[in-house]
């Protein structure tokens, strides 16, 4: 018997969860759709450009069965897989999925080494990754990991940024990082980097949980400087 078709909710609230359905969220321009896997809740994203049907994949986490089905029947058009760091648990389902698709992978030459499968394409702060007629912005955050990226979505016509973080912004904090050195880079880069740049309106999808804004984040950037976490 055959498998039944994944559910996609497009009543987007952000909030997933393995086993359960995706959410798509529609956007001038894009399409956003978020779905969970794996024990660690680890979250992935799949990014469409509306007018010509091309996308492209973030974080093959877990679950490379699932993943594989998803994307043969919600991405025919699929160019390219990105993981956004290299810890293990975003990269679980890679070597299969980027075999059974054959789309190629890219991520930031700092983190690429600990992937199960070499990058095909290196990316790099300021690189644009182009999508049909999309461009998602890739940012170098260091902290978390040496080479965590986030991947800037702009909505046509409005400006409107989605942001996706990887493990680098989270509601409520920053990522984990080793000691103060490292959280120094990171806060410094977010700080700098999101918060000096963009809107309030800005959305901001994590590698695991809800989304976010800055607008709702940045009034406890400096509660976060002097947590240390």
């Amino acid at each position: 018997m055959s498998q039944q078709p994944l559910v996609i909710d497009d009543d987007y609230t952000g909030e997933v969860t393995p086993g359960g359905p995706a959410q798509r969220r529609t956007v001038p321009g894009a399409t956003i759709v978020k779905l969970s896997v794996g024990p660690m809740d680890n979250n992935t994203y799949l990014v469409t450009d509306s007018a010509t049907g091309r996308s492209v994949f973030l974080d093959a986490a877990n679950e490379p069965e699932l993943l594989t089905r998803f994307l043969a029947e919600h991405a025919p058009k699929l160019e390219l897989i990105i993981t956004t760091h290299q810890h293990w648990d975003h990269w679980q389902g890679l070597e299969a999925v980027a075999a059974s698709t054959g789309v190629p992978t890219a991520a930031h030459p700092l983190d690429a080494e600990p992937l199960p499968v070499t990058p095909d394409r290196l990316l790099m702060e300021g690189d644009t990754v182009a999508v049909g007629e999309l461009g998602l912005e890739v940012i170098h955050l260091s902290g978390h990991t040496p080479g965590s990226i986030a991947l800037v979505l702009t909505e046509a016509g409005t400006g409107r940024h989605h942001i996706f973080t990887g493990d680098s912004l989270f509601p409520g904090g920053l990522g984990k990082t080793a000691d103060a050195e490292k959280f120094t880079s990171l806060y410094d880069d977010v700080d700098t980097k999101l918060f000096g740049r963009f809107g309030d309106d800005t959305v901001i999808y994590p590698g695991h949980g809800k989304d976010t804004t800055l607008g709702a984040e940045r009034p406890h950037l400096a509660e976060w400087r002097e947590r240390g976490w």
